[in-house]
């Protein structure tokens, strides 16, 4: 081997520091041939390891990369999780538990609550899935994309599913579970919604629905499927509060954020609840204007059995 092509075998790749100690190595610059690569991935790991700085190894593989992967996994490397076009591989270098992010732990669904102003709810049947045959009526439901909001995900998936238009007005409620898919946990999003224009006749994609429909609230929120199930009950009361209008839930907007890089996020929140405010205020002016809150010499007297009262009626 000549002088040159030694050194060649010895340089360290190119690689790029992240925020946590780590390296990226760059995967434009990787060599395309297998004992190239193996070789200078071996002096590229023991110098990082010998300066004593670098924790974790990140290293992403193309398609065409593929040959790659034996090598990389004879040097320590794993499977740190996979998309159509690439598969990404992690090597931690200290003699202690590696503190590498693991791969995403949830999917994300969300379901279209929609209500027009009669108060009938859009409902579909499915022509697939655990509810397909079994004549039980739901929201339209689908999972969020990557990158995508919440709530334009909401609205995409109800156009696609039943070709209604409609605008996201609350976040409803939040069911998280464990054990879907490839063993992740699931994140479910109901979005309280109204059609826009009002008036709009569903038309169910034969793909996915065998009928949509519009009902009264009534006929979704008492169909005997959802009979004993604490969960569904609990939902159901939500979104058929909110259709009422005795229940406001969360608002969802996107907001600019700079801690890193300037982007605009979507953040959900509460808004503050006057009416609460001054139910409370009221009951504690009954129980003696108001000396509860502070006649015991901490504040937690009749103040704290006035918030659990008012916080009882509303439910």
């Amino acid at each position: 081997m000549s002088e040159d092509a030694a050194a060649e075998a010895h340089a360290v790749l190119e690689a790029t520091d992240d925020n946590y100690d780590g390296k990226i190595i760059s995967q434009a610059a990787l060599p395309s041939q297998p004992d190239a690569f193996a070789s200078r991935l071996r002096a590229s790991l023991a110098a990082w390891a010998d300066s004593g700085r670098v924790r974790g190894v990140w290293l992403k593989l193309g398609l065409e990369q593929a040959a790659l992967i034996p090598m990389a996994v004879e040097q320590g490397f794993v499977f740190h999780h996979a998309e159509p076009e690439y598969l990404m591989m992690t090597r931690w270098l200290p003699d202690t538990p590696s503190t590498l992010p693991a791969n995403a732990s949830h999917q994300v669904g969300v379901g279209a609550f929609v209500v027009n102003s009669s108060g009938q709810v859009l409902v579909v049947q499915e022509r697939s899935g655990v509810l397909r045959g079994r004549g039980v009526w739901k929201m339209p439901t689908g999972l969020v994309a990557a990158g995508e909001d919440l709530t334009a995900a909401a609205e995409r998936e109800l156009l696609e599913e039943t070709g209604i238009t409609a605008r996201v007005e609350s976040v409803l409620a939040l069911r998280q579970a464990h054990g879907f898919a490839f063993g992740k946990s699931d994140l479910f999003v109901v979005l309280g919604m109204r059609p826009v224009p009002d008036v709009q006749v569903p038309v169910p994609c034969p793909s996915e629905l065998e009928d949509a429909r519009w009902v009264p609230l009534h006929e979704y929120t008492d169909q005997q499927f959802f009979a004993g199930m604490p969960l569904y009950s609990k939902l159901l009361q939500r979104c058929a509060a909110w259709a009422a209008g005795r229940y406001s839930g969360l608002r969802a907007e996107r907001l600019e954020s700079n801690v890193t890089r300037s982007r605009s996020d979507l953040l959900l929140w509460g808004e503050d609840d006057v009416a609460l405010a001054e139910a409370r205020a009221a009951l504690l002016e009954q129980q003696g204007g108001g000396k509860g809150a502070a006649g015991n010499g901490d504040g937690n007297g009749k103040a704290g059995k006035a918030e659990e009262g008012a916080s009882g009626s509303r439910l």
